[in-house]
């Protein structure tokens, strides 16, 4: 411990409790003789209260610097260099960071846990804070029958993202069991993983995104009223992170912040661009970005870092459809999870995308934005442009065409296969078409709607910033089934509005809505949407908030909610966005049907 700071707490120390030489003389001048031994006696208590704390300080800075500078070496060495330095490498001798304390007492080195349940094999990823160098890398799996704790799992702890996965086949998903992670003697961490919901009527899905960084706060409101409301899964749908370099700190605070939603029931974690640290992502199958922007296509960063990225969020999903590596080995994870009789199809709607940089003419002082009013969005759409890519439309052709019978199928991924809002960031910038979102490039836009159509399926995502109820069309509107962008969870860094030019409503308005901007229209590419809700910023939640979807399995209805973040759905005047709640009626896939 430094000098000065001993000085400066024994100073602090004086002011508060009185103790001085001088106050010690006026003790014994102005006191009677009782009250002065009395006086004396607490002076000379507190004096020695002080010198014990600052020996003790000074012993806890001895040690703090006996570690730092102790040989402790890493037990492995990150391949990349200036990315997640809180947590890998010598990582105790990091200072204090905003993001999140990872030195934390040794009782709690387990975050969190985050599970799915699928084809009767139970995934469990263990998300630990670092560890030091002598600590073991071994967690184990504890499930609890007829009061009794028994051990069915072990698994390695990777230095790289500190995570851990157990797999545990043959899982009874007739009943809900307790789990436990433990680490060491006294590292532990429970939660439940529940029994398959197949015999509820209505399957409940909460859905969340863009977990800003603005507020690095905890998220009581969402925790109370997501778990009041029970849902059946979780979906956060990315953007999980906003800390570009610093991707496990930032996980570690997601999990800290919702980790009482999810330790009892399962979650779907995808990433998106900001998780793996871009503002953008088009990855064009795993190749190098050479742009800072990215916009030329590909990875800004070392892919070992991106693999640890999808490690940590997605390690717990079912396992891949297709598990052969992208280019650089970087890894995919699109697959299906089966839940309540509802079939969920997972997709990375980002890790095939081209890139527009070259590709297509560039009409803004962005090669994504276009900002020019007089371009033809023909021009957008350039032969050999790629969307999802060969291999995930294949998955999703089987998927569509699966005749397993199954009461609803829903498509969960990043963004919506159109463009959106119209006016972006803090000076309402209009956009006439962002190259971020799925609705480029339309070829390829249209193979994913068509097959969507194919399933009856529902799709639910997040990115936009914005809350968002559509319809998409291929053929004709209204064709080819419903979008739920959901707001995001933290909305002040960078809102968007829907806010069509002239203000105009869109045809076939039904004039009972109480929304202006609603009805039938063409997105900035030119593909058929239909707006049925939004939910712009002028809220006293600036637009933050998260969706709820409900599944009707007897009558094949869908009610998707929309919930401020302000909302206490524990109260009974609690309001939704105004828009919502909607219920659609949807239709089986044909393969239900045969």
């Amino acid at each position: 411990m430094k000098a000065e700071s001993i000085g400066s707490l024994a100073s602090y120390e004086s002011i508060n409790t009185g103790w001085s030489i001088q106050g010690f003389s006026r003790c014994t001048t102005t006191c009677s003789s009782i009250r002065a031994r009395r006086c004396i006696a607490n002076s000379v208590w507190r004096s020695l209260s002080v010198v014990a704390a600052l020996l003790s300080l000074a012993v806890i800075g001895v040690c703090d610097q006996s570690l730092a500078e102790s040989p402790l070496q890493p037990k492995v060495t990150a391949p990349f260099t200036e990315l997640d330095t809180l947590c890998v490498n010598d990582w105790w001798n990091r200072p204090a960071s905003r993001i999140v304390e990872t030195r934390v007492p040794r009782d709690e080195v387990i975050a969190f846990g985050i599970y799915t349940v699928s084809s009767g094999q139970l995934k469990l990823s263990a998300q630990l804070f670092p560890l030091y160098p002598d600590e073991s890398r071994t967690v184990r799996l504890e499930i609890k029958h007829d009061e009794s704790w028994s051990e069915v799992a072990r698994a390695t702890v990777n230095d790289l993202g500190w995570s851990a996965l157990f797999r545990v086949p043959n899982w009874d998903t007739t009943t809900d069991i307790p789990y436990r992670i433990r680490h060491g003697v006294k590292a532990v961490y429970e939660g439940l993983i529940r029994k398959d919901p197949v015999n509820k009527r209505e399957i409940v899905v909460a859905a969340l995104s863009c977990n800003s960084s603005n507020d690095r706060g905890l998220r009581p409101n969402y925790v109370r009223n997501i778990n009041h409301q029970n849902p059946d899964l979780v979906f956060f749908a990315g953007d999980q992170s906003y800390d570009h370099r610093q991707h496990t700190a930032a996980w570690l605070k997601f999990g800290l912040q919702f980790r009482d939603v999810f330790r009892d029931r399962p979650c779907v974690t995808i990433p998106d661009d900001h998780d793996i640290g871009q503002p953008n992502l088009w990855g064009e199958g795993g190749k190098l970005a050479t742009r800072k922007d990215s916009s030329d296509g590909g990875y800004n960063f070392h892919p070992e870092y991106v693999r640890m990225v999808d490690r940590c969020q997605t390690a717990h999903l079912p396992d891949p459809y297709d598990p052969t590596p992208i280019d650089r080995g970087i890894g995919v994870y699109y697959t299906s999870l089966l839940l309540g009789g509802v079939d969920f199809a997972i997709i990375e709607d980002r890790k095939f995308k081209s890139g527009p940089a070259g590709k297509i003419p560039q009409q803004g002082p962005r090669p994504d934005h276009v900002t020019k009013p007089d371009y033809d969005p023909k021009a957008l759409d350039q032969p050999g442009l790629i969307l999802l890519g060969e291999r995930q439309l294949e998955f999703l052709e089987q998927w569509a065409r699966d005749p397993s019978q199954v009461a609803f199928k829903v498509l969960l991924s990043q963004t919506s296969f159109c463009g959106g809002p119209h006016l972006h960031g803090p000076n309402q910038e209009r956009l006439y078409a962002d190259l971020d979102s799925n609705g480029w490039p339309q070829s390829g836009r249209d193979q994913a709607v068509r097959l969507l159509r194919e399933a009856g399926a529902v799709h639910l995502a997040g990115d936009q910033h914005i809350a968002m109820l559509i319809e998409y069309g291929v053929d004709r509107y209204r064709d080819a089934g419903w979008s739920f962008a959901v707001p995001a969870i933290v909305n002040s860094i960078y809102s968007r509005w829907w806010r069509p030019l002239g203000d105009a409503p869109g045809a076939n308005r039904d004039p009972d809505e109480v929304l202006p901007w609603t009805g039938d229209y063409l997105d900035g590419f030119g593909n058929k949407i239909t707006m049925h809700a939004y939910a712009n910023p002028e809220t006293s939640s600036q637009g933050a908030g998260y969706g709820l979807i409900r599944f009707d399995k007897p009558t094949s209805q869908v009610t998707f909610e929309c919930w401020p973040r302000d909302a206490d759905v524990t109260q009974s005047d609690a309001k939704q966005f105004p828009g919502w709640p909607r219920t659609a009626t949807i239709l089986r896939s044909r393969a239900a049907k045969n």
